[in-house]
């Protein structure tokens, strides 16, 4: 973080007086943007900063991506479980699929894992497997940050559990309007729906003691018409914090909130801010991404930053960044 305003705010964020909403608000920040033009449909407290929680998982999967898509790794890459992602699991307020040393799965199950059941240690162990280790991860997360224009916002973890000194400030920082950001790329960018979009699923069939069960943490999932995604957080810390897309007639509204009381305000909140951002739309139906693709539309005029990942090819400059393609998600 580069300007002044998030340097005066830390000695504040460090001793925790921003990690709770106002009294009489819903929440501490809140966005509403349109997917396809990037347009602000509302925004209340947007540039407020504070822990995104396990909304952190939202830039986990990004820079997975990344390398899922150079060939860097395949969702079929076997992962083995090391003995410092075991751990993780065990951490204090982490939620996990009880990874144990030893054990071998899939790139896909453990995103699945990830964006399911919010899983700690599957995202700590794709981090260091995909990466080398979790800060070589975590520096990607922060330069793909940097690629996507999230000017306050600074990832420390791959999971977004408090730090070790659970001082806020030393941990996983951001904006409902960086994450707005993020998250436009994600559903515009990535098949990142693919699995936030699912309800429920079961993780490692082959264990001995069976799978284990994982239900979402998204409760809005099947109650919101149209919501595909995206990731809830919490902690003590940050709130409840929800990032959520719905498409609905070829439109698609993200919105965002951060720092609510509860998951039930949070929920209600963000219902009410999807249907006025849908409500605030033309009555027109655009043409789906999808439909684009096919009949190679041009790209909004908003354009959103690439960034390469990989340490071994070097992050597109900024005179040369490239506006978003659009390519077909795979069906789920």
């Amino acid at each position: 973080m580069t300007s002044l305003r998030p340097l005066l705010l830390l000695p504040l964020l460090a001793v925790g007086l921003l990690a709770a909403a106002p009294a009489g608000k819903t929440y501490l920040g809140a966005i509403v943007t349109d997917a396809e033009s990037g347009k602000i449909i509302f925004q209340d407290s947007a540039d407020e900063i504070s822990p995104p929680a396990s909304m952190t998982k939202l830039m986990t999967f990004a820079v997975l991506h990344d390398k899922l898509a150079r060939g860097a790794l395949t969702l079929q890459t076997q992962v083995k479980v090391t003995r410092a992602d075991a751990k993780v699991g065990a951490m204090r307020d982490s939620t996990s699929v009880w990874l144990r040393e030893g054990e071998v799965f899939s790139v896909e199950d453990l995103l699945y894992a990830m964006m399911i059941r919010s899983a700690n240690d599957a995202a700590y162990a794709l981090a260091c497997f995909s990466a080398g280790s979790p800060e070589a991860f975590v520096e990607l997360m922060n330069a793909k940050a940097k690629a996507l224009g999230m000017t306050h916002t600074t990832f420390r973890s791959p999971h977004g559990l408090p730090p070790p000194s659970r001082r806020i400030a030393d941990g996983d920082l951001t904006t409902p309007r960086d994450y707005a950001n993020l998250c436009r790329y994600l559903v515009l960018e990535t098949d990142v729906t693919k699995y936030t979009s699912v309800r429920a699923r079961d993780f490692g069939p082959n264990r001995p003691k069976g799978p284990e069960h994982m239900e979402n943490h998204d409760h809005l999932l099947g109650k919101i018409p149209g919501l595909d995604g995206l990731k809830t957080g919490y902690t003590s810390g940050a709130g409840f914090c929800l990032s959520a897309t719905a498409e609905r007639n070829g439109r698609r509204i993200i919105a965002i909130v951060m720092g609510s009381p509860s998951r039930q305000i949070r929920d209600v909140k963000v219902t009410e801010l999807i249907e006025r951002g849908f409500a605030s739309l033309p009555a027109e139906v655009s043409v789906k991404t999808d439909q684009r693709a096919a009949l190679a539309l041009p790209a909004p005029t908003e354009i959103i930053p690439t960034v390469s990942t990989d340490k071994s090819a070097p992050a597109t400059p900024p005179s040369t960044i490239e506006p978003l393609t659009f390519h077909v998600n795979p069906p789920h």
